[in-house]
């Protein structure tokens, strides 16, 4: 049996016979999916030191993650597999033309097979790497380098790899059977939750005790102090909160439209939408999930001996690979009187990543995902598409939609990297990255809900979505 009957007959979600699901039915999959991802993540891995779970807490946002539950992993094994497969494709070492069936089979068996790799590989790294450590001590007793102590790890592993296959079919339920992906669900959860308790929670704050959670009742409670600093600060934190939403929206909200006619009905045309961001949110999952990785592999390294990535002083990098990939706050630091120079230039440095990371992988995406020109073109002329004054040839097409496409891919990809930093920068209520994607992913699905289920939502629903 060769590799590619393997790979094309891995086990996977069942999909629907139906060619197009009704509203109903993709809404109660997509709230059983959500409602067993939070779930997931108040369950607690057996067996593990509870001051290991709060090492990666500042990547639990990008990568739709519950540290210290059984999705620790969350979708970063999903993102890594696409991210590797993706410039494999990209820079022409494996060979698939994605445009025809067979190949785009044994590309999407890879993805799943890489995936399980990663979620297995990322598992023995957070363990034995000493990123999520069972407890040293059992009953007044070390354990540390006895069996029980391996039988430990062996189970922790087993439990993120439980948690990570989870998740992975998970994905392809909201793929097959719910709205959008899993992938971009899982992370728009974690951020909604994460703003909803960094906005309204009145517990708290553990890393600044007598101080609120939330910035609301921060701000009351620094107003009743005379605290003018921390009303600023929660100030900005909302401010940057607000603009990151108006300006995602903005973006979303732009597009090229290319007029198209019907080559076998006179009069007859449409109007073919490029969006300004044509790569969507992909570009800025894939960077921030890399950046992550960074970040993840950085402190396992620190913690194994050899920090050849960087180090970090509680949960903060100072110094290496690792502090120029982390983004520095830079309002915080303008408002306490404490900007340098060396903040500044952390800061642009920091932007250059973003910025250059996105378009690299939006112009990937565009070649591996089917939404290059070459392919938009080949649809439009199965459809019956033309463009006005042109022959129906679909290389004519081709040239004309690459003016737009290429242009678009690069320019909406600059946009993203630059929101996404200076979000970053700016101190907002959660990362920055993670409510830019939460926005974008959002309006994504209201545009996919409002084409495709307009006929057959709830009315109350339908008058929202209208309005």
């Amino acid at each position: 049996m060769s590799l590619r009957t393997i790979l094309t007959n891995l086990p996977e979600v069942q999909g629907p016979t139906q060619k197009k699901l009704s509203f109903n039915e993709k809404l109660k999959w997509t709230f059983i999916i959500l409602v067993i991802f939070f779930v997931l993540g108040g369950i607690s891995l057996f067996g593990l030191d509870p001051k290991s779970q709060f090492q990666f807490e500042q990547l639990e946002i990008i990568l739709g993650a519950k540290f210290g539950s059984i999705i620790t992993l969350g979708i970063g094994p999903l993102v890594t597999a696409s991210i590797v497969l993706q410039l494999l494709v990209g820079a022409g070492i494996m060979k698939l033309d994605l445009t025809k069936t067979e190949d785009k089979a044994f590309f999407q068996g890879l993805q799943k097979a890489a995936s399980i790799f990663f979620i297995l590989f990322e598992g023995f790294i957070y363990v034995f790497m000493g990123g999520l450590n069972p407890p040293s001590v059992m009953n007044g007793a070390s354990i540390v380098g006895t069996s029980i102590y391996a039988q430990l790890r062996l189970l922790l592993v087993a439990q993120l790899f439980i948690g990570g296959f989870l998740i992975m079919f998970m994905d392809e339920v909201i793929s097959k059977w719910g709205f959008g992906s899993g992938i971009s669900l899982f992370i728009a959860a974690g951020v909604s939750q994460e703003l909803f308790v960094r906005l309204f929670s009145p517990l708290e704050s553990p890393s600044n005790p007598g101080l609120m959670i939330g910035a609301i009742p921060a701000i009351f409670q620094s107003l009743a102090s005379q605290d003018l600093t921390t009303v600023l600060l929660k100030l900005a934190a909302i401010a940057a909160t607000l603009f990151v939403f108006a300006i995602a929206i903005f973006g979303q909200a732009m597009k090229v439209e290319i007029p198209l006619s019907f080559g076998r009905v006179r009069g007859q045309g449409i109007r073919w939408p490029l969006s300004f961001i044509y790569t969507s949110n992909i570009p800025v999952i894939l960077v921030s999930a890399f950046l992550a990785n960074v970040q993840l592999f950085a402190r396992l390294f620190q913690t194994w001996g050899h920090p050849i990535l960087g180090k970090f002083v509680g949960n903060t990098p100072v110094s290496g690979i690792v502090l120029w990939t982390s983004s520095p706050d830079v309002v915080s630091s303008l408002i306490k009187g404490s900007l340098t120079g060396a903040t500044v230039a952390h800061a642009l440095a920091y932007i250059l990543v973003m910025v250059v990371g996105a378009v690299i992988f939006s112009l990937f995406w565009v070649q591996t995902s089917g939404m290059d020109a070459k392919s938009q073109a080949k649809n439009m002329i199965s459809s019956g598409l033309q463009i006005p004054g042109f022959r129906r040839d679909e290389r004519i097409l081709e040239t004309i939609l690459d003016r737009y496409i290429m242009p678009l891919t690069v320019m909406g990809a600059i946009f993203v990297g630059i929101i996404a930093a200076v979000a970053d920068l700016s101190g907002a209520l959660t990362r920055g990255t993670g409510i830019l994607l939460t926005v974008m992913i959002i309006y994504k699905l209201y545009e996919d809900i409002a084409r495709q289920h307009m006929v057959d939502m709830n009315p109350m629903l339908k008058k929202f979505i209208k309005e």
